[in-house]
């Protein structure tokens, strides 16, 4: 038995929303501080594991759809504000150390 193809539905919307939110502020992360950010808000979201993306989206209404991007949206927002938050103090920034 194998988990290949198995993977949280969640995953992909996450840092595609990432992406999104990071070019819309024009902010620059290392890759650690994007890495922390999707675990972050990955870990405010309930697990959606799915095989191939299309049999959830097939099966979701519209208002599922609205309500998972919105969740996506919560999340990744409020784990940018942490992580950069921790990021930006002074005694996280490595250079100063």
């Amino acid at each position: 038995m194998s988990f290949e193809n198995v993977h949280n539905y969640y995953e992909t919307l996450v840092l595609e929303e990432i992406q999104q939110a990071l070019r819309s502020e024009k902010r620059k992360l290392d890759s650690a501080a994007i890495e922390d950010i999707g675990c972050v808000a990955l870990n405010q979201l309930p697990p959606r594991y799915v095989r191939h993306d299309v049999d959830l989206i097939f099966y979701l209404t519209p208002e599922e759809r609205r309500q998972m991007g919105n969740a996506v949206q919560d999340a990744v927002a409020q784990a940018i504000a942490l992580v950069t938050a921790h990021t930006d103090s002074p005694g996280n920034n490595p250079a100063t150390r």
